[in-house]
């Protein structure tokens, strides 16, 4: 095999991998559009399997538009879930903390003196 048959090997090889990428984020796309009918789903699956280049490209051609906003939108919902777990399992701030001493404070459970050493205990963390 000479350096050039290698050479365009490779580089087939790159267009093949990248078409099939291109091919699985389309049907992916496909099955994750709910405004789609299950009909219209199934016919661009089926045009994707007879005619993959011209299906591919006649799909991005029609759909790639509203395809980049559906995983923009998706994307805006994991950040926002991302974000919110975040804020659930973070550690609260000082000022929350010390406001939680003192209701536990108020209602008994802590007498003055430990509530005083939960502050500075809360205070020297900063």
């Amino acid at each position: 095999m000479t350096f050039w048959d290698f050479f365009w090997l490779m580089i087939s090889f790159l267009l093949y991998v990248s078409y099939l990428v291109v091919l699985f984020l389309i049907v992916k796309d496909i099955f994750a559009d709910s405004t789609r009918t299950g009909w219209s789903k199934a016919v661009w699956v089926l045009v994707l399997i007879f005619l993959p280049v011209f299906g591919g490209l006649a799909y991005l051609i029609a759909f790639g538009q509203s395809m980049s906003l559906r995983q923009a939108a998706r994307r805006d919902v994991a950040k926002e879930d991302f974000d919110d777990y975040v804020r659930r399992t973070a550690g609260t701030n000082q000022a929350e903390q010390i406001a939680q001493a003192k209701t536990l404070m108020d209602d008994g459970a802590l007498t003055a003196d430990e509530f005083a050493a939960v502050k500075e205990r809360v205070l020297r963390q900063q």
